[in-house]
């Protein structure tokens, strides 16, 4: 059986990263400010994997935005993947030049999900992870695109469905209402998903402390957990809540961090 995951999200606009609570973003700093907060050849022993999307409201710089993943990507040796507006081939090729290992797709399923399979005829499935952002409406769920300014008709389950008949990789089922909020994952959203499940399942939108992380993994539903808030896991926040979840019997990878930092004294 595979290891469950933790994972960091970064979100990225204009140069900046931001916190967002129910996609409403705030800058909160530049590149210096993140190194400077998150060495992330530290924090990486704390995490399996980086997500950085770029939420940019405005037109997106793609060249900016490698730049960025690709000096984050200098330092972190966990997988990264990236997205944001991704249309096609060119531009995954590009992503993945910067360091990426991963991409993230969300619109393009509704605009064009033939794009989906070019990317995954060069690059692969396992290369492609598909994000829903989702909300909640009484006790049924709707899919929102384009930054969560475009409501999908339809149900969630039904676009789960699409999702897992395209190349795709992993899900990354993401809770709108809970997003920042803090007040942990909106589980309920699992109850959309077909069982069994063809591909893993990334939950996020909601962590504000590792018991939320902790609840979610404890759902054999559930492969992995994202956290894109910034200051709850400031410091070593990530270093802590991954010693709290070991503790508590819950199967992640156990990362030597001293051992390490002997290799890398040694290259």
């Amino acid at each position: 059986m595979l290891k469950k995951r933790v994972i960091f999200t970064l979100l990225y606009a204009n140069g900046n990263f931001m916190l967002s609570r129910n996609f409403r973003l705030q800058k909160v700093g530049d590149l210096r400010w993140l190194q400077k907060n998150y060495n992330f050849a530290q924090t990486a022993f704390s995490i399996d994997e980086l997500i950085i999307l770029d939420v940019s409201r405005e037109d997106r710089d793609a060249k900016k935005f490698g730049y960025h993943v690709s000096k984050i990507a200098e330092e972190c040796f966990v997988p990264i993947a990236v997205g944001g507006g991704i249309q096609g081939v060119d531009q995954v090729r590009d992503l993945l030049h910067t360091g990426a290992d991963k991409i993230v797709v969300n619109t393009l399923v509704d605009t064009c999900p033939g794009a989906i399979n070019e990317i995954a005829a060069e690059f692969g499935s396992q290369c492609i992870v598909a994000a829903v952002d989702v909300k909640q409406s009484e006790n049924t769920y709707s899919v929102w695109t384009e930054n969560g300014t475009k409501q999908q008709p339809g149900s969630l389950a039904a676009w789960i469905n699409k999702i897992v008949q395209l190349p795709i990789g992993e899900l990354y089922l993401n809770s709108m209402d809970r997003d920042g909020a803090g007040q942990g994952y909106l589980l309920g959203m699992l109850d959309q998903l077909p069982d069994p499940m063809a591909i893993p399942v990334i939950m996020a939108g909601g962590a504000g402390k590792h018991q939320h992380l902790s609840a979610a993994l404890l759902d054999h539903r559930v492969d992995a957990v994202a956290t894109a808030n910034l200051f709850n896991f400031v410091g070593d926040g990530l270093t802590k809540s991954r010693v709290a979840m070991l503790a508590a019997g819950l199967d992640l990878a156990q990362w030597d961090a001293t051992a390490a930092h002997e290799l890398k004294r040694c290259d």
